[in-house]
């Protein structure tokens, strides 16, 4: 059965008025008639890491512009503290009954962005499957030029954050370790969770959290890409096809998961799509590896050398591209 109903929502998603099409977010902008409108205001944003050059150049109509280095900052590539977080969502008119759109250049940089809005407390985030490569692909105009500066709201109108379950910290997964009633899900390629690469090159440390289930990502080398939960047109798969990825791995809806990668961003494009699927009790391990690497006190597991091969168990892994 096609997947696709009416108006370009999905029947597999049970959040499916949150993952959005080109079409509904040019009917959105053109103020036309569309499919589950926002109730309200609504803010468009392009999510970018230092790509404020490329959105000058072109971008989808009335979009404002938020990079993730106002986010995160390094070295770990944390998030804000929550009182700066705050103030960036006031200051780009983000309160939490305000639905806000986004889409990027890179889809993991939206996804971050998209978590910590939910962590926040916005209620309404909607983020364009695909990204801009499908905006592109539906030959949509682009306007050049500065972003759209939406006026900054009075205050957020609720507490901040209003879901704090949604992201937990490196204390926070040391309890989880030592109870064992939750699921680490490594959002990490083969050779990173086996620990034959770190996968970045700012970090040194190899191997992965002793526990861990391998919630599978992309391609080897890259670690923008989530090729694992995706079509070849960048479009997330059917949610059937990422739970049975899932369930073979031993990680259910029925139980606590944690998300993690490097530094966040391919685990909290995992988080949107078991929150699109309604997994209820998930977070994202902020500090992810690079944290967990850099305190000694923190067990380490290596499982390269049971893996002589070095391959998964299924062949799943992506080969690196030439």
């Amino acid at each position: 059965m096609n997947s696709t109903p009416p108006f370009g929502f999905r029947r597999d998603l049970h959040r499916w008025r949150q993952l959005v099409t080109p079409a509904w977010v040019a009917g959105l902008v053109d103020g036309a008639g569309i499919a589950a409108p926002p109730a309200g205001e609504w803010r468009l944003f392009e999510t970018g890491c230092g790509a404020g050059g490329a959105f000058a150049a072109g971008h989808i109509p009335g979009a404002g512009y938020l990079d993730t280095a106002w986010f995160e900052h390094g070295p770990l590539w944390n998030k804000v503290p929550d009182a700066a977080l705050e103030r960036l969502l006031i200051a780009h008119g983000i309160r939490h009954d305000v639905t806000v759109v986004l889409y990027g250049r890179n889809l993991l940089a939206a996804a971050r962005v998209a978590h910590l809005l939910l962590y926040a407390g916005v209620a309404d985030v909607r983020l364009l499957d695909g990204g801009f490569a499908a905006w592109r692909r539906a030959g949509l105009p682009l306007e050049p030029g500065p972003p759209r500066r939406y006026p900054a709201a009075d205050d957020f109108g609720t507490a901040l954050p209003a879901r704090p379950d949604y992201l937990v910290d490196m204390a926070r997964v040391r309890n989880l370790l030592a109870r064992g009633d939750a699921t680490l899900v490594s959002i990490r390629t083969w050779h990173e969770f086996v620990g034959t690469t770190s996968g970045y090159s700012y970090i040194d440390a190899r191997g992965d959290i002793p526990g861990a289930l391998w919630g599978r990502a992309g391609i080897e080398g890259d670690v923008n890409s989530m090729a694992a939960f995706h079509r070849a047109d960048g479009r997330m798969k059917p949610a059937q096809d990422i739970r049975a990825m899932w369930r073979s791995a031993g990680i259910h809806a029925g139980r606590p998961a944690v998300f993690y990668c490097g530094t966040g961003w391919r685990a909290s494009l995992a988080f949107f799509y078991a929150w699109l699927m309604n997994w209820e009790r998930i977070a994202v391990y902020d500090g992810g590896w690079c944290e967990w690497s850099r305190d000694g006190a923190n067990p380490v597991v290596c499982r390269a050398g049971c893996h002589a091969a070095g391959a998964p168990p299924d062949g799943a892994a992506q080969a690196i591209p030439a």
